[in-house]
Order: C-alpha cells, then sequence, then structure tokens
C-alpha cells in the first residue's frame, strides 16, 4: 500500500462462507435456517391457541347473544331485566308507600296532578322510560282498590313496589302502617275522561318539534305527525314528550297517535302554542274514536287556575277544571300571535 497503512483481508463474497475457528467445522446454513423457521412456525401455533382460549373464544355450546328490545323499550336496572308496563290486566303481587308530589304531574310531565289526586309512581322496570305514562292500575290493599293514574317515576323502587299518592293510599290501607302488600293490575281500555290534548313544549318552533299527549287512557306505542304527504314518526321521550329533533314545520300539525293495544286516533288543527294544552275533537276508543266528537260549548270555570302562558287572541275558547291548566280548543281558529320563531334546542 502506498499510503503506509496494513493491507487488509478482501471481504467474503456471497458463496464464500466467513472464516472459522481453527478446528471446528462450520455448520452448513441451510439446515440451521430450516429448523429455526419450523421452531417459529410452531411458537406461534401454541401461542394462537393459548390466546384464543384465554381470549373467550366461544365454543359451540355457548348462549346465543341476548335479542336486541324492541323500540322504545329500555333495559332494567338489574341485568336481564326487560323494561315494560304492566299490561293485558294480569295480576302482579308487591308492596305499596306513599308520597306526596305536592300538585305536580311527575316526571310525566303532566302539567298537573289529576284533580282527584289518585296517582301512582313506578320503579324502572315497570316505568320503562316513560311507556307506562297515562295508563292505570287497579290497586288492592287491605281496605279495598283504588284506580290510580301512572304519572310519576320512584327511582329507587324495585319491581312489585308501588309509590302511591296519600290520598291513593289511605283507600286501600291505614296510613299509620306505611308499607302494605298489595295485588294490581293494569286496567285496559279505561272510561276516558274526554278527547285527546296536545301541549307542545315550551321552546318548540318549527325546527324543533316536541308534543304532550293527554287523556289517551292506556299507555302509548307510538305518535306520528303528517308531513310533506307521509306519516313521519316521533320518539318518546323518558320524561313522556314526543320528539322530532328537526321539526315539522309551523303548523296546523295532523297528529296520530296509536297505544299498547291497536287503539289509534288522527288528531287535526294542532298549532304550535308551546306551552299550552290543546282539546283535540277525537277520543281515543269508544264514542267519538277516529272521528270529530261532538262537545259542549267550552266554558270558562271561575274556582280555576291556569299556568301562566304568552297572550292570545280571544278567538281559541277556554275550558278548564279546577285544579287543572287551561285547555284550548284546537278546532278553534288559530291566533295572530301564534307565529313561530326560530329556536335552538337539544
Amino acid at each position: 500500500m502506498t499510503d503506509g497503512s496494513a493491507p487488509r483481508r478482501p471481504l467474503p463474497t456471497r458463496d464464500e462462507a466467513p472464516p472459522t475457528r481453527a478446528g471446528r467445522r462450520r455448520a452448513p446454513a441451510g439446515p440451521r435456517r430450516w429448523l429455526a423457521a419450523g421452531g417459529l412456525a410452531a411458537l406461534a401455533a401454541v401461542v394462537g391457541v393459548t390466546l384464543a382460549v384465554r381470549g373467550g373464544a366461544a365454543p359451540a355450546c355457548a348462549a346465543p347473544p341476548p335479542r336486541a328490545l324492541p323500540a322504545g323499550v329500555h333495559a332494567g336496572v338489574h341485568a336481564g331485566m326487560l323494561a315494560a308496563p304492566p299490561l293485558g290486566g294480569t295480576v302482579h303481587s308487591g308492596k305499596a308507600t306513599f308520597y306526596d308530589s305536592k300538585g305536580a304531574g311527575g316526571n310525566c310531565s303532566r302539567p298537573a296532578a289529576p284533580a282527584n289526586r289518585l296517582y301512582v309512581a313506578l320503579g324502572p322496570s315497570e316505568y320503562a322510560a316513560g311507556a307506562s305514562c297515562g295508563g292505570h292500575l287497579d290497586v288492592t290493599g287491605p281496605k279495598g282498590t283504588v284506580r290510580v293514574l301512572v304519572m310519576d317515576q320512584c327511582p329507587e323502587c324495585e319491581p312489585g313496589h308501588l309509590d302511591l299518592s296519600a290520598e291513593a293510599f289511605a283507600r286501600i290501607a291505614d296510613p299509620v302502617q306505611g308499607v302494605v302488600k298489595v295485588s294490581y293490575r293494569a286496567v285496559v281500555d279505561p272510561p276516558l275522561p274526554g278527547p285527546l290534548t296536545f301541549r307542545i313544549k315550551e321552546g318548540a318552533s318549527q325546527w324543533w318539534f316536541a308534543v304532550l299527549i293527554g287523556d289517551h287512557g292506556n299507555p302509548l306505542r307510538a305518535v306520528e305527525v303528517r308531513q310533506g304527504g307521509s306519516w313521519r314518526a316521533a320518539t318518546r321521550q323518558d320524561y313522556n314528550y314526543w320528539l322530532i329533533p328537526a321539526g315539522a314545520g309551523p303548523g296546523p300539525y295532523t297528529i296520530r297517535v296509536t297505544d299498547a293495544y291497536g287503539h289509534r286516533a288522527t288528531a287535526t288543527g294542532i298549532r304550535m302554542l308551546p306551552g299550552q294544552v290543546q282539546r283535540s275533537t277525537v277520543r281515543m276508543y269508544g264514542a267519538g274514536a277516529g272521528s270529530p266528537a261532538r262537545s259542549a260549548k267550552p266554558s270558562r270555570s271561575p274556582t280555576a287556575r291556569p299556568s301562566p302562558r304568552p297572550s292570545v287572541s280571544a278567538t281559541p275558547s277556554l275550558s278548564t277544571s279546577p285544579g287543572s291548566p287551561a285547555v284550548l280548543d284546537a278546532a278553534a281558529g288559530a291566533p295572530a300571535t301564534a307565529a313561530p320563531v326560530p329556536a335552538a334546542c337539544g
């Protein structure tokens, strides 16, 4: 080398094996690579089987996945419990306590407690996210039987635990007892107090629609609004309003209501009047069901205590009962001040 450095051994070519220590022969490369590859494959198979077993791979006898719940029905408090309102007249056994709503309409969003103050709150499994609202139960205790309106939810109540109004409890037991054993059943097609009522929620507009249905007798199954030549389904909320988040237009509305037993009624002329109760001209079943029902001319009761509401023209007539909010006749003409305004609601 002209630079004075020591000569370097040339690197082996691809086909030339690297040098080995003296006295020890280098094993051929081919078999070793084959053995290594085979060992890795075997190890991978073992690891795969182990992961499959530990990961819970379902055996052939595994139970099928749980069925999806029907639309509008939520899972109960306990695993595997199906939340559903009492239906069909089946007799249930349980216990009853009592409370006072202080005149409020409970979790079912009624404007007020019923005038007779005979109501009940159900536990989550029977309240069923609002599916039981507006239905009725016959409850039997030591002193007799009372009919109550499902109006509220009792979050801490187990299945079969009814939290009655104080007035209802006094009909079936001595209030001093506090807790009594009872039997109860759903009432199918109870007498109706009148035609269907509709209350558009505060904050609603043509861009956000929410309505509360009243005086339907049985628990409801579906509410639909006629829009653009077709029926648009509303979704029940657990506070008992039926919601169309994208709105249903400015109205007036045609609303079709179906109960748990298949009764169906269609009301027309429901207006965008948030916070006001509008009485239609159709009943859910019985006389006047599915067609306009003639009613006496509404009158104003001197003892009525209507809830505050926006001022409207004198065109709609009012009918009230003691302890109940004012009710507008949905068949009357729309007031001039009822023009909807945009509202952002969620």
